[in-house]
């Protein structure tokens, strides 16, 4: 399985010394516009593992509250796999942008207040969670995204109950 690697990008624009936002609304749309909402690369490399191991599962379920999950009906367990940043995960890689913070600080916590009422809504259910956070695979060694994955899926397999704060 080829690891996740993120790698740094030749900026090809001159960095200007103003405060601010240097992007006019246009570009700055275009620039949100490309950010996926569903499908990353993460969500996908997790799906591979988890296949690789031989679990299968569903993305999302119509009658499950939220999205962008995977679903191991048969375990009874779902899988979230979290952006350290849309998700304000307490780890180097979450920084609050400079500018428009006030913005960006609500949006997180709205996040953040979304992902804990589905959360408790699942639980309610009868569903046992279990949170993938991005910082634990990206630009981790091949053994340790390899190591993250066993154990999800052995937590999967296992009859533990109840939720986990996560890898």
């Amino acid at each position: 399985m080829t690891p996740i690697r993120s790698r740094p990008r030749p900026s090809r624009r001159r960095r200007r010394p103003e405060v601010g936002c240097s992007l006019t609304p246009e570009q700055r749309s275009a620039q949100m516009s490309r950010t996926r909402g569903a499908n990353t690369k993460l969500e996908v490399f997790v799906r591979k593992g988890l296949h690789a191991r031989g679990l299968r599962y569903r993305l999302g379920g119509a009658e499950l509250p939220g999205r962008t999950y995977i679903v191991l009906p048969n375990y009874r367990k779902v899988v979230f796999v979290h952006g350290c940043f849309w998700h304000g995960h307490d780890c180097p890689l979450y920084r609050l942008p400079k500018t428009h913070p006030d913005f960006w600080g609500a949006k997180i916590r709205k996040n953040q207040e979304m992902d804990a009422r589905v959360e408790q809504q699942l639980r309610n259910s009868g569903w046992h969670l279990m949170s993938i956070w991005e910082c634990s695979l990206r630009n981790a060694k091949e053994i340790i995204q390899a190591a993250v994955l066993d154990e999800l899926a052995d937590w999967i397999r296992s009859r533990r109950t109840g939720t986990s704060d996560g890898i």
